[in-house]
């Protein structure tokens, strides 16, 4: 089922826009978490990968992880509200419609 479709589901039976909009933030703060956290791990391994095979040690510090993961989860969010408003103003009919 599109996203769209569920969506037109959703406020055909009686779905709130506020819902709709609760649910893309939910889904934009976890994908933001999770993709912010990877991005971590794996800036960490390569930085101290490098460390391994390089003549220098490549330093991270907390400061420079918890900006990285801040930015990433900022970004995240700030664009998903966009889609997240449009969601939970659509039309119903139109929704069902789109596919």
């Amino acid at each position: 089922m599109s996203p769209s479709r569920e969506i037109g589901i959703r406020i055909a039976i009686g779905g709130q826009p506020g819902d709709i909009m609760l649910q893309f933030l939910i889904e934009a703060v976890t994908l933001s978490f999770l993709g912010g956290l990877m991005g971590v791990l794996v800036g960490v391994a390569v930085s101290r990968m490098v460390g391994v095979f390089a003549d220098f040690q490549a330093i991270t510090s907390a400061g420079s992880i918890v900006l990285a993961f801040g930015v990433s989860f900022a970004i995240g969010v700030f664009f998903g509200i966009y889609p997240a408003r449009k969601a939970a103003s659509l039309d119903p009919i139109e929704a069902l419609h789109y596919e």
